[in-house]
Order: C-alpha cells, then structure tokens, then sequence
C-alpha cells in the first residue's frame, strides 16, 4: 500500500467526523437540542446512526462538541493578525475574525451561547466557560500579553461576555449595524490595553 493511500484512508474518518459535526451544528442551530436526534444529524449526513455514536457517543456529548466548536476560538486565528507592533491593526483584525465567524454561523452561534435549551446544564456551563477561558486568553495573546489567570484574565472574560452580548444585539434584535459593533470592540479593546490592563 502507498503513503499516499494509507494517509487517504486516515483522513476518511477525520472527513467523516467532520461532515456529521457540521450537519450537527446546523441542526442544533436551526431547532435546538430538544428537537434534534442522532437519527436527524445521521440522515443529514449520509451516514448510519452509529457511526455518529461511534464519533460522538451520546447525543448530549455530540451538542457538548458542537457548542465547543462553536464558541472557542481557534489559535490558528490569532496567526491571521498583522504583526504584535500594530496593536490597532491586531484589534481590528482580532474583532473583524469574530464578526465574520459569528455572522456566517448566526443561527449556531446563537444557538449555541444561548445553550439552545439546555441552559443551566452543568456540562454546558462548564464548556461555555471553557470556552470563553481560551477566548480570554487568545484576546490578551492579541493584544501582546501573557495568557493566564489572575485580574487581567478576568478583565478578557468581561470583554469577551461584552463581544458576545453586543454580537447579539446585532443579530438578534437588530439594533445596531455589524459596523457599530465592530467599532464598539475595537475602540473598547484598545482602551483596555491603554488603560485598564496596565493596571492589573
């Protein structure tokens, strides 16, 4: 057997488990986790139900990695930034990556930070929290400062609960344009850097 087609057939079941998670996403997204069952998400994709068992296990642990998925920030995001010594570059840049993810997955997104019917889940809780850790951390990472804990820490949460109430104030009622947001972001992360963090 070739390299090249020992590396295909490890690839296949990466392809496959991504295929299934997206069908996931967009399901949970669309109706919520009580109205969506493996046999939904398995149909949409192709597949048997028990290959989404196989990937995933239960139907709870599959919405646990779609809202994983959907709410953390990926490090790979933080290489698309121009260089550390444009901070209003980076914070422009930084902000632009979250309002087109969250634009071009609204309804998952929303769905997913809203815990789409599951709020209050300690599971769900623990990984939106997780998720918005990374988040905290890959926004002082941006602005050139060490990821952690600790008052700062604290401060990139806040900011990341304000990125994503605003967010949701765009896509869900409306009432302020997707550039509003962006200057509202940029402009608040840029006083935090000047004049919030150095305190910390």
């Amino acid at each position: 057997m070739s390299v090249d087609t020992a590396r295909r057939r490890r690839l296949e079941p990466d392809a496959r488990r991504e295929q299934i998670l997206s069908v996931a996403v967009r399901l949970f997204g669309e109706r919520g986790y009580a109205a969506v069952s493996t046999g939904d998400v398995a149909n949409g994709a192709g597949v048997a139900r028990g290959l989404v068992n196989h990937y995933f296990g239960t139907k709870k642990e599959l919405y646990l990695e779609v809202v994983r998925v959907m709410l953390t920030v990926p490090e790979d995001a933080l290489t698309l930034l121009p260089p550390p010594d444009d901070l209003p570059g980076r914070a422009d840049a930084i902000v632009s990556w979250f309002l087109d993810v969250v634009s071009r997955h609204s309804t998952s997104w929303l769905g997913a930070i809203t815990a789409g019917g599951m709020a209050g889940d300690a599971d769900v809780d623990r990984v939106i929290s997780g998720a918005i850790d990374v988040a905290a951390d890959r926004v002082l990472t941006a602005v050139g400062l060490p990821a952690g804990g600790g008052a700062r820490h604290a401060m990139a949460r806040s900011y990341v609960g304000l990125a994503t109430s605003t967010a949701r104030e765009w896509l869900q009622r409306g009432e302020l344009t997707r550039a509003q947001v962006h200057k509202l972001l940029t402009a608040t992360l840029l006083t935090m850097v000047d004049r919030v963090f150095p305190g910390a």
